[in-house]
């Protein structure tokens, strides 16, 4: 029952090495062919070798090889899996310090905010390269599982330009449904749930155990002083909106705009050091390991020794469609009618079955009004930034930074033009859809002090006209 894999992006070593290690450790999936493919070569070379003692010092059944081209990778795939970070730890940097300038503060940078944006810009033009590959090469109906950031909006270009079948992978609800049974003392087994919206701001529509509602227990819980100080942003969301969700401090605070507007915003809620809130806690810890890894194997840490599988989606969906025996996970797909009160082409986070015919979402139907209208903040910056990474459109490109909550709460329009130009510029290596396409300055018009709008809106010229001659008058 042997599939061919490609593993696109294998240079995302340690990343790589946890999804191989999770299917080589799926018997169903014994004899499968990992075809892995990166831009990077040393790395992958050594995820190459590494892959290949895996399966033998497990006697797993099965071959690994590397090549740098993609096309090659994908030919007859029956399952693709993209863990691309495009601009690397180099642009990350951009996204995080540029911003930062404008007094636009990010933790984590890679899902919304100008980051995420730039982010979209750099990964979806090549997402949709891939797709198009699959399409000509791959096996009919290969399914793409799609674990690279921003999420939401990659899935959504995917979902607008490419018919080809895929699913975007998150461990969100997976880490918070542990979290809550840690928070409420409830064997996580014993817990039931739905949740639907999109991905990192997916809502838990119901709690329970037994058809007893366990929302009681977790308010109480999240009134602890020590829960709360470790989630400040998220139990004030719950308080306030009235539904707990998927994303911790660090993350949730750069999707809405009250949290780290200002330093005092920031003192108040983001004050936990690293992903508890700190500024580019992310990049830091990513730059971190780029130079403490450097010239180095990551892999010469790692054990060869296949455990339990790890909480990622990834094996369990191929283990369903080789077997036909079904799977339930949280999948990102494009909105084909699944949550009604969010736009036809946004990219939701639902429930879905994976079997062997294939991977299907299920219908969640209305959410909760302000948990709608929470996720159309981030929707409206997902759907301007599809739209400007696809069509190479800089004024896309401004809006959807324009858009983002926390942007809008620190800059004005006139900052966040400058500002996503000064990213546009830095950052044109890695984006070639705009390639001799430049963000064009918007320049204030003037109105003399004490002219009125009424009389602009009479008759405009007549109006700065007559200030102008009262002001020479006045100096005379």
């Amino acid at each position: 029952m042997g599939k061919k894999i490609a593993m696109i992006g294998a240079g995302s070593v340690v990343f790589c090495k946890t999804l191989m290690a999770d299917i080589m450790a799926t018997p169903a999936l014994g004899g499968s062919e990992f075809a892995l493919m990166s831009r990077t070569e040393p790395k992958l070379r050594a995820m190459e070798e590494f892959g290949r003692r895996m399966l033998k010092d497990n006697v797993v059944p099965g071959s690994v090889w590397a090549t740098l081209d993609r096309r090659e990778a994908l030919k007859n795939a029956d399952f693709v899996v993209v863990m691309i970070q495009v601009g690397g730890v180099e642009a990350f940097e951009i996204d995080w310090k540029v911003p930062l300038k404008y007094k636009v503060d990010q933790c984590v940078g890679d899902t919304l905010g100008p980051g995420g944006v730039f982010r979209a810009m750099r990964s979806i033009p090549v997402l949709l390269e891939i797709a198009r590959d699959m399409e000509e090469v791959s096996r009919p109906g290969a399914i793409m599982l799609q674990y690279a950031n921003p999420m939401a909006g990659n899935c959504l270009a995917l979902g607008k330009a490419s018919p080809v079948s895929f699913v975007g992978l998150c461990h969100g609800v997976q880490t918070t449904i542990e979290q809550i049974a840690q928070f409420i003392d409830v064997p996580k087994e014993e817990i039931q749930y739905i949740c639907g919206g999109i991905n990192h701001m997916d809502w838990f529509l119901t709690l329970t155990r037994g058809g007893q509602d366990l929302y009681p227990l977790l308010a109480r819980a999240m009134d602890r002083p020590e829960i709360y100080k470790s989630e400040k942003v998220r139990g004030e969301v719950f308080r306030h909106f009235g539904y707990f969700m998927t994303e911790t401090t660090g993350h949730l605070a750069e999707y809405v705009p009250w949290f780290r507007k200002s330093k005092a915003a920031l003192d108040l809620y983001c004050d936990e050091p690293g992903f508890g809130g700190q500024s580019g806690a992310y990049y830091t810890w990513c730059d971190t390991v780029a130079k403490k890894y450097e010239g180095k194997n990551q892999l010469d840490w790692e054990s060869t020794k296949l455990g339990p599988r790890s909480v990622e989606y990834c094996s369990y969906i191929m283990e369903a469609v080789a077997t036909g025996k079904p799977f339930k996970f949280m999948g990102n797909v494009r909105n084909d009618g699944y949550i009604d009160n969010l736009p036809a082409d946004a990219c939701v986070e639902v429930p879905t079955f994976a079997d062997d015919t294939g991977v299907h979402p299920v219908r969640v139907g209305r959410l909760p009004t302000q948990c709608a209208a929470l996720c159309m903040t981030n929707v409206n910056v997902q759907l301007l930034a599809a739209d400007a990474a696809i069509n190479g459109d800089t004024e896309a490109l401004v809006q959807a930074v324009a858009m983002d909550p926390l942007t809008s709460a620190v800059c004005t329009l006139r900052e966040i033009r400058e500002m996503t130009s000064e990213m546009l510029e830095a950052e044109r290596r890695w984006l070639p859809q705009f390639k001799g396409k430049k963000v064009t300055p918007k320049l204030a018009v003037h109105i003399p002090a004490g002219v009125k709008a009424l009389d602009l809106a009479q008759d405009p010229a007549q109006a700065i006209l007559k200030r102008f001659m009262d002001l020479a008058a006045e100096k005379k």
